[in-house]
């Protein structure tokens, strides 16, 4: 059993943590370790606001969370949805129907997994196993659907699953295409997804710092990939990971970079920040 953590002294400068999951705060496995469950725990105990912001599903994050054992606000979808705590709806943002039809055209997708993010489902066009392995802690679970014939209604993000290179090409035509109407990033090398344009984990944030009455000055965010860049740069102290994506680097010249998640990088960060022993 891990010795209960003590604080030598209280910290107020950082009143809001906000954290990425894959790749920044979840293991190698993709899954929640005792060690960073812990130090979350007792931030959360000494009264510092935590949030989550992720590309994952409400529904799959909710799982997560449960094993950190916290409270916590969820950024979702890169921030089409908001929830608070105790799991209230406080923000959403849909793609424009008629934007989702066009993004199934098979110019684009030929050649990946297409995906749709609803509110109480997530819809893929073919069975893939290793993303079920992908989700097997938080038990969340796609349906497989023809996309093609879907009425775009309450899509929250669409997401094409590839290899690194073909998502590069799909990058270029949906930026020729789309650009201006949408939001799109990469999640991790091979996840592309298209939001609709308002749609940001910085944004995001934003809302979450007003509702709270935190200033960005007293936020400590932590990310790896590219989708993360906004939320860096609202945060007043960005931590970028070890194993980041190089564009964040390039984005954020002056953030600090700390470990690699599969060392639990962002708790032993935190156990110094705070001075936990």
């Amino acid at each position: 059993m891990i010795p209960t953590l003590t604080f030598s002294s209280p910290f107020t400068v950082y009143q809001l943590i906000v954290s990425d999951l894959d790749g920044t705060l979840l293991d190698g496995n993709h899954s929640v370790d005792a060690y960073t469950a812990q130090t979350l725990q007792s931030l959360d105990n000494l009264g510092v606001h935590l949030a989550i912001a992720t590309g994952r599903h409400f529904l799959d994050v909710t799982g997560i969370r449960a094993s950190l054992g916290v409270r916590a606000h969820l950024i979702t979808s890169n921030g089409a949805r908001i929830h608070d705590p105790d799991d209230q709806p406080i923000h959403r943002s849909d793609i424009p129907p008629a934007l989702v039809r066009q993004l199934t055209d098979p110019a684009l997708s030929r050649g990946c997994l297409l995906n749709f993010y609803l509110d109480d489902a997530w819809l893929i066009d073919q069975p893939c196993q290793w993303i079920l392995d992908m989700h097997q802690d938080s038990g969340f679970q796609y349906q497989v659907s023809d996309l093609t014939r879907h009425s775009g209604e309450g899509v929250a993000k669409v997401l094409y699953i590839a290899e690194h290179a073909h998502l590069l090409e799909v990058e270029q035509q949906l930026h020729a295409r789309f650009g201006d109407v949408a939001s799109i990033t990469f999640s991790a090398d091979d996840c592309l997804e298209v939001m609709a344009p308002d749609v940001s984990k910085g944004n995001a944030l934003k809302l979450i710092l007003n509702r709270l009455g935190v200033d960005a000055a007293d936020c400590l965010a932590f990310g790896d990939g590219q989708n993360d860049i906004e939320l860096l740069q609202v945060a007043g102290h960005p931590r970028i990971m070890g194993n980041a994506h190089p564009r964040l680097a390039t984005q954020l010249p002056s953030a600090q970079r700390i470990g690699h998640h599969r060392d639990a990088a962002v708790a032993r960060h935190l156990r110094e920040l705070f001075k936990l022993r």
